[in-house]
């Protein structure tokens, strides 16, 4: 009797495969026949699923990519009664993302460096994924000016942009030195800008 594999689950194995071997070897170089590999299907059910690499490459921005960030920051904070406590909390976290491996950086950092020069539908999709990430954590500031517990002084959408460039800066920086220790001295310094947006008296 034949065998009949879940689409949903043949999808999902697909897109994680993929997002593995992106991470370890970029968009330009990633193999095919690995991601067939990792992920136990046929050829045939990867152009079932998406047309081309290209759009293979766009799905694990726009589903994986982007769900991470969104759940990470932007849902995290909003959940958060001080946003300088969940900042905070989400700075310290083990790890930044699933499958994070210092010694390859950022993958969300890694595609905007490696195809924003080359192909406009990535370049697109990887300054969405930045902008709601950067407006999630200006919402969250803004909501702690309003309720006095982040300094009127700052500027939101500033300081957003300063941590994120901050953030990102530190894990290239740390991939490139392979050396954990220049990651974790730069978030130690990101929690102290954070702790200095606090309100006396709001910690």
């Amino acid at each position: 009797m034949a065998t009949h594999r879940n689409p949903d689950l043949t999808r999902r194995s697909l897109l994680g495969a993929a997002f593995r071997e992106m991470y370890k070897s970029g968009f330009q170089a990633a193999s095919l026949d690995n991601i067939l590999s990792n992920a136990n299907v046929t050829k045939g059910a990867l152009y079932h699923h998406f047309g081309s690499k290209q759009e293979l490459g766009y799905a694990v921005v726009d589903e994986l990519i982007r769900e991470h960030i969104l759940n990470r920051w932007v849902r995290s904070l909003e959940k958060a009664e001080n946003p300088i406590d969940g900042l905070l909390a989400i700075l310290r976290a083990k790890e930044p993302h699933p499958g994070f491996d210092q010694r390859l950086g950022c993958p969300l950092n890694n595609l905007a460096q490696e195809m924003s020069p080359l192909d406009e539908g990535f370049r697109k999709r990887l300054e969405s994924v930045f902008r709601q990430w950067r407006e999630g954590i200006a919402k969250g500031l803004r909501r702690g000016q309003e309720e006095g517990q982040v300094i009127c002084e700052v500027d939101p959408l500033e300081a957003a942009d300063f941590f994120i460039a901050a953030l990102e800066g530190s894990m290239s920086l740390a991939k490139n030195a392979q050396d954990t220790n220049v990651f974790e001295n730069c978030k130690a310094g990101l929690a102290r800008y954070l702790k200095g947006l606090r309100t006396p008296g709001s910690s």
